[in-house]
């Protein structure tokens, strides 16, 4: 088989399993920290073309808690590829990317906390 076709593969597969593994308790610990980190230090949530990034205050602490979110997020919820990353300002970014139908379960994502409520394109 091909890299390509293998490749083809492997994205048709991360399509058709949008769905996360964790427990209920800790899918609940997991949003919690999430809402937690968006009401106290987020800047922004926005739709992209392949998924979501939300943007949060630039902190030491606030990048450790980030890293540990994405990963968590990476082992559960492989339909998607979750990082920290930096904008060009400097905030930090969690940036996630999907494709087909991960990336509606994505823009429907992370919409709970107030600062997040509001739908923008970047």
């Amino acid at each position: 088989m091909s890299t390509q076709s293998m490749q083809a593969a492997a994205e048709r597969e991360l399509s058709e399993l949008v769905a996360c593994t964790p427990t209920d308790t800790d899918l609940k610990t997991q949003r919690e920290r999430w809402i937690s980190l968006g009401e106290n230090f987020g800047l922004g949530r926005y739709e992209t073309a392949d998924g979501l990034r939300l943007t949060f205050k630039d902190h030491p602490a606030v990048e450790a808690e980030l890293q540990a979110l994405v990963e968590v997020e990476n082992e559960c919820c492989s339909w998607a590829a979750w990082s920290v990353e930096r904008s060009e300002d400097g905030a930090l970014v969690m940036a996630a990317r999907s494709q087909d139908d991960g990336i509606a379960a994505l823009h429907g994502m992370f919409t709970s906390a107030t600062l997040w409520s509001r739908r923008e394109d970047r």
